[in-house]
Protein backbone atom coordinates (compact mmCIF):
# COMPACT_ATOMS: atom_id res chain seq x y z
CA UNK A 1 0.00 0.00 0.00
CA UNK A 2 1.68 3.51 -0.98
CA UNK A 3 1.50 5.68 2.01
CA UNK A 4 0.02 9.39 1.31
CA UNK A 5 1.71 12.16 2.85
CA UNK A 6 0.44 13.82 5.96
CA UNK A 7 -1.34 16.08 3.27
CA UNK A 8 -2.18 14.32 0.98
CA UNK A 9 -4.03 12.28 3.74
CA UNK A 10 -5.78 16.09 4.57
CA UNK A 11 -6.95 16.78 1.12
CA UNK A 12 -8.28 12.83 0.76
CA UNK A 13 -9.80 13.32 3.76
CA UNK A 14 -11.93 16.70 2.93
CA UNK A 15 -12.76 15.08 -0.50
CA UNK A 16 -14.69 12.79 1.05
CA UNK A 17 -15.97 13.99 3.94
CA UNK A 18 -17.69 16.36 0.90
CA UNK A 19 -18.72 13.40 -1.39
CA UNK A 20 -21.81 11.86 0.33
CA UNK A 21 -23.79 14.81 0.41
CA UNK A 22 -22.64 16.08 -3.19
CA UNK A 23 -23.66 11.89 -4.06
CA UNK A 24 -27.11 12.75 -2.17
CA UNK A 25 -27.68 15.70 -4.02
CA UNK A 26 -26.96 14.26 -7.10
CA UNK A 27 -29.99 11.65 -6.82
CA UNK A 28 -32.45 14.36 -5.82
CA UNK A 29 -31.48 16.57 -8.89
CA UNK A 30 -32.22 13.45 -11.46
CA UNK A 31 -35.62 14.03 -9.73
CA UNK A 32 -35.74 18.26 -9.78
CA UNK A 33 -35.22 17.26 -13.64
CA UNK A 34 -38.38 17.60 -14.43
CA UNK A 35 -39.68 20.33 -11.80
CA UNK A 36 -40.93 23.44 -13.22
CA UNK A 37 -38.56 25.50 -10.86
CA UNK A 38 -35.19 23.50 -12.19
CA UNK A 39 -32.53 22.28 -11.04
CA UNK A 40 -29.73 25.26 -11.42
CA UNK A 41 -30.47 27.14 -8.18
CA UNK A 42 -30.14 23.79 -6.37
CA UNK A 43 -26.92 22.93 -8.35
CA UNK A 44 -25.55 25.99 -7.26
CA UNK A 45 -26.48 25.62 -3.53
CA UNK A 46 -24.68 21.66 -3.75
CA UNK A 47 -21.68 23.38 -5.33
CA UNK A 48 -21.38 25.69 -2.55
CA UNK A 49 -22.49 23.77 0.15
CA UNK A 50 -19.61 21.10 -1.02
CA UNK A 51 -16.76 23.88 -0.91
CA UNK A 52 -18.03 25.02 2.34
CA UNK A 53 -17.38 21.44 3.75
CA UNK A 54 -13.98 20.85 2.28
CA UNK A 55 -12.81 24.59 3.09
CA UNK A 56 -14.05 23.95 7.16
CA UNK A 57 -11.93 20.77 6.80
CA UNK A 58 -8.53 22.12 5.12
CA UNK A 59 -8.35 25.19 7.77
CA UNK A 60 -8.52 22.65 10.50
CA UNK A 61 -5.64 21.12 9.33
CA UNK A 62 -3.95 24.07 7.62
CA UNK A 63 -5.94 26.98 9.45
CA UNK A 64 -3.04 29.90 8.37
CA UNK A 65 -2.78 28.30 4.59
CA UNK A 66 -4.59 30.48 2.38
CA UNK A 67 -7.30 29.25 -0.01
CA UNK A 68 -7.97 29.87 -3.83
CA UNK A 69 -12.02 28.02 -4.18
CA UNK A 70 -14.26 28.60 -7.14
CA UNK A 71 -17.56 29.96 -5.26
CA UNK A 72 -15.39 31.65 -3.14
CA UNK A 73 -12.39 33.42 -4.60
CA UNK A 74 -9.17 34.27 -2.44
CA UNK A 75 -9.55 33.75 0.81
CA UNK A 76 -6.42 35.38 3.19
CA UNK A 77 -3.74 33.33 5.14
CA UNK A 78 0.03 33.75 5.29
CA UNK A 79 1.75 34.48 1.65
CA UNK A 80 4.51 32.59 2.65
CA UNK A 81 3.06 29.25 2.90
CA UNK A 82 1.45 27.34 0.36
CA UNK A 83 -2.14 27.84 -0.98
CA UNK A 84 -5.29 24.96 -1.51
CA UNK A 85 -6.71 25.58 -4.81
CA UNK A 86 -10.00 23.83 -4.62
CA UNK A 87 -13.29 23.60 -7.23
CA UNK A 88 -15.92 21.27 -5.08
CA UNK A 89 -17.64 19.99 -8.19
CA UNK A 90 -15.65 19.88 -11.36
CA UNK A 91 -18.76 18.84 -14.18
CA UNK A 92 -21.36 21.10 -12.94
CA UNK A 93 -22.99 20.98 -15.92
CA UNK A 94 -22.68 17.17 -15.96
CA UNK A 95 -24.42 17.27 -12.54
CA UNK A 96 -27.13 19.46 -13.22
CA UNK A 97 -28.20 17.08 -15.96
CA UNK A 98 -27.82 13.53 -13.86
CA UNK A 99 -24.65 12.43 -15.74
CA UNK A 100 -22.56 11.06 -13.68
CA UNK A 101 -19.02 12.40 -14.26
CA UNK A 102 -18.00 14.84 -12.29
CA UNK A 103 -15.07 15.38 -9.51
CA UNK A 104 -14.34 16.60 -6.54
CA UNK A 105 -10.51 18.61 -7.07
CA UNK A 106 -8.00 19.79 -4.52
CA UNK A 107 -4.72 20.86 -5.25
CA UNK A 108 -1.63 22.65 -3.41
CA UNK A 109 0.66 25.94 -4.81
CA UNK A 110 3.85 26.64 -3.31
CA UNK A 111 4.43 29.84 -3.73
CA UNK A 112 7.77 29.20 -3.50
CA UNK A 113 8.61 26.00 -5.61
CA UNK A 114 11.48 25.79 -8.30
CA UNK A 115 13.36 29.04 -9.84
CA UNK A 116 11.67 30.81 -7.15
CA UNK A 117 7.95 30.89 -8.59
CA UNK A 118 4.91 28.84 -7.68
CA UNK A 119 4.62 25.79 -8.20
CA UNK A 120 1.95 22.67 -8.21
CA UNK A 121 2.86 20.05 -5.45
CA UNK A 122 0.04 17.96 -4.22
CA UNK A 123 -3.13 16.96 -6.35
CA UNK A 124 -6.22 15.27 -5.88
CA UNK A 125 -9.33 14.60 -8.01
CA UNK A 126 -11.73 12.33 -6.78
CA UNK A 127 -15.05 10.71 -8.49
CA UNK A 128 -17.75 10.39 -5.95
CA UNK A 129 -19.82 8.55 -7.73
CA UNK A 130 -17.15 5.76 -9.04
CA UNK A 131 -14.91 6.43 -5.61
CA UNK A 132 -12.01 6.90 -7.69
CA UNK A 133 -9.05 9.08 -6.15
CA UNK A 134 -6.61 10.13 -8.65
CA UNK A 135 -3.55 11.85 -6.59
CA UNK A 136 0.10 13.02 -6.99
CA UNK A 137 3.04 14.38 -5.40
CA UNK A 138 5.45 16.23 -6.95
CA UNK A 139 8.67 14.08 -7.19
CA UNK A 140 6.66 10.67 -6.23
CA UNK A 141 4.68 9.72 -9.16
CA UNK A 142 1.00 10.27 -9.72
CA UNK A 143 -1.71 6.91 -8.23
CA UNK A 144 -4.84 5.76 -8.43
CA UNK A 145 -5.86 4.57 -4.99
CA UNK A 146 -2.59 2.70 -4.41
CA UNK A 147 -1.63 1.81 -8.14
CA UNK A 148 0.65 3.85 -9.92
CA UNK A 149 -0.19 5.69 -13.06
CA UNK A 150 1.59 5.43 -16.39
CA UNK A 151 0.36 7.88 -19.66
CA UNK A 152 0.07 5.69 -22.56
CA UNK A 153 2.37 4.42 -24.40
CA UNK A 154 0.99 4.58 -27.85
CA UNK A 155 3.03 6.29 -30.47
CA UNK A 156 0.35 6.49 -33.99
CA UNK A 157 -2.25 9.24 -33.60
CA UNK A 158 -4.11 7.09 -35.83
CA UNK A 159 -5.28 4.58 -32.96
CA UNK A 160 -5.49 7.57 -30.21
CA UNK A 161 -8.28 8.92 -28.12
CA UNK A 162 -8.16 12.75 -27.37
CA UNK A 163 -10.39 14.31 -25.21
CA UNK A 164 -11.09 18.17 -25.72
CA UNK A 165 -13.60 20.57 -24.35
CA UNK A 166 -15.72 22.31 -26.70
CA UNK A 167 -16.62 26.39 -26.09
CA UNK A 168 -19.93 27.07 -25.57
CA UNK A 169 -21.92 30.46 -24.50
CA UNK A 170 -19.08 33.14 -24.06
CA UNK A 171 -16.94 30.53 -22.89
CA UNK A 172 -14.10 30.07 -25.20
CA UNK A 173 -12.37 31.16 -28.73
CA UNK A 174 -14.97 28.88 -30.67
CA UNK A 175 -13.22 29.62 -34.26
CA UNK A 176 -9.64 28.75 -32.57
CA UNK A 177 -10.89 25.84 -31.30
CA UNK A 178 -12.78 24.85 -34.72
CA UNK A 179 -9.35 24.85 -36.39
CA UNK A 180 -8.13 22.70 -33.98
CA UNK A 181 -10.75 20.34 -34.49
CA UNK A 182 -10.78 20.29 -38.54
CA UNK A 183 -6.46 19.81 -37.75
CA UNK A 184 -6.70 16.95 -35.52
CA UNK A 185 -10.21 15.03 -35.99
CA UNK A 186 -8.69 13.33 -38.99
CA UNK A 187 -5.67 12.06 -38.07
CA UNK A 188 -7.14 10.49 -34.77
CA UNK A 189 -9.38 7.13 -34.19
CA UNK A 190 -11.65 9.43 -32.05
CA UNK A 191 -12.44 12.89 -29.86
CA UNK A 192 -14.24 13.05 -26.79
CA UNK A 193 -15.45 15.54 -24.55
CA UNK A 194 -16.88 14.49 -21.07
CA UNK A 195 -17.23 17.48 -19.83
CA UNK A 196 -15.21 17.68 -16.93
CA UNK A 197 -11.23 18.91 -17.17
CA UNK A 198 -9.55 17.59 -14.00
CA UNK A 199 -10.68 14.15 -15.05
CA UNK A 200 -9.54 15.13 -18.55
CA UNK A 201 -6.39 15.50 -17.36
CA UNK A 202 -6.75 12.41 -14.75
CA UNK A 203 -7.51 10.14 -17.70
CA UNK A 204 -4.59 11.07 -19.73
CA UNK A 205 -2.29 10.37 -16.70
CA UNK A 206 -4.01 6.94 -16.20
CA UNK A 207 -3.99 6.16 -20.07
CA UNK A 208 -7.32 5.97 -20.99
CA UNK A 209 -7.39 9.04 -23.23
CA UNK A 210 -3.87 9.44 -24.95
CA UNK A 211 -4.38 13.21 -25.16
CA UNK A 212 -5.55 16.35 -24.56
CA UNK A 213 -6.11 19.75 -24.94
CA UNK A 214 -8.72 22.71 -24.22
CA UNK A 215 -8.29 26.79 -23.42
CA UNK A 216 -10.19 29.26 -21.70
CA UNK A 217 -9.86 27.30 -17.89
CA UNK A 218 -9.55 28.38 -14.51
CA UNK A 219 -6.41 27.37 -11.86
CA UNK A 220 -8.85 24.81 -10.20
CA UNK A 221 -9.82 23.22 -13.43
CA UNK A 222 -6.45 22.20 -14.26
CA UNK A 223 -4.03 22.76 -11.48
CA UNK A 224 -4.47 19.19 -9.61
CA UNK A 225 -4.44 17.11 -13.70
CA UNK A 226 -1.71 18.86 -14.77
CA UNK A 227 0.91 17.81 -12.28
CA UNK A 228 -0.81 14.28 -12.33
CA UNK A 229 -0.22 13.92 -16.60
CA UNK A 230 3.72 15.43 -15.11
CA UNK A 231 3.81 12.65 -12.38
CA UNK A 232 2.66 9.75 -14.65
CA UNK A 233 5.23 10.52 -16.92
CA UNK A 234 3.65 13.23 -19.79
CA UNK A 235 3.80 16.81 -20.94
CA UNK A 236 1.57 19.74 -20.72
CA UNK A 237 2.52 22.34 -22.24
CA UNK A 238 0.40 25.63 -24.38
CA UNK A 239 -0.43 25.30 -27.85
CA UNK A 240 3.27 26.24 -29.14
CA UNK A 241 4.52 23.69 -27.32
CA UNK A 242 6.24 25.97 -24.47
CA UNK A 243 5.90 25.31 -20.16
CA UNK A 244 3.34 28.60 -20.91
CA UNK A 245 0.33 26.34 -20.32
CA UNK A 246 -1.06 29.11 -17.24
CA UNK A 247 0.33 31.72 -18.37
CA UNK A 248 -1.52 31.66 -21.82
CA UNK A 249 -4.47 29.81 -20.54
CA UNK A 250 -3.74 26.86 -23.23
CA UNK A 251 -3.18 23.26 -22.60
CA UNK A 252 -1.94 20.61 -24.40
CA UNK A 253 -1.28 16.66 -22.68
CA UNK A 254 -0.22 14.21 -23.89
CA UNK A 255 3.02 11.22 -23.87
CA UNK A 256 6.07 12.21 -25.60
CA UNK A 257 5.97 10.79 -28.28
CA UNK A 258 2.46 12.01 -29.38
CA UNK A 259 3.01 15.50 -28.12
CA UNK A 260 5.21 16.68 -30.44
CA UNK A 261 2.83 15.70 -33.37
CA UNK A 262 -0.27 17.12 -31.08
CA UNK A 263 1.71 20.25 -31.14
CA UNK A 264 2.52 20.18 -34.67
CA UNK A 265 -1.24 19.80 -35.62
CA UNK A 266 -2.08 22.59 -33.48
CA UNK A 267 0.87 24.96 -33.98
CA UNK A 268 -0.15 24.69 -37.90
CA UNK A 269 -3.87 25.06 -37.21
CA UNK A 270 -3.27 28.51 -35.80
CA UNK A 271 -0.86 29.68 -37.72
Amino acid sequence: MVAHSGLLTVMDRAARKAAPRLRRDFNEVQHLQVSRKGPADFVSMADKRAEQTLIEELRKARPDWRILAEEGGELPGDPDKPRFIVDPLDGTTNFLHGIPHFAIVIAVEDPNGAQGKPEITHGLVYQPLTDESFWAEKGRGAWLQDQRLRVSSRRDLSESLIATGIPFMGHGNFAEWSRIFGAVAPEVAGIRRLGSAALDLAWVAAGRFDGYWESDLKPWDVAAGMLLVKEAGGFVTDYRGQDMAMQRNQFLAANDGLHSKLHKLVANALR
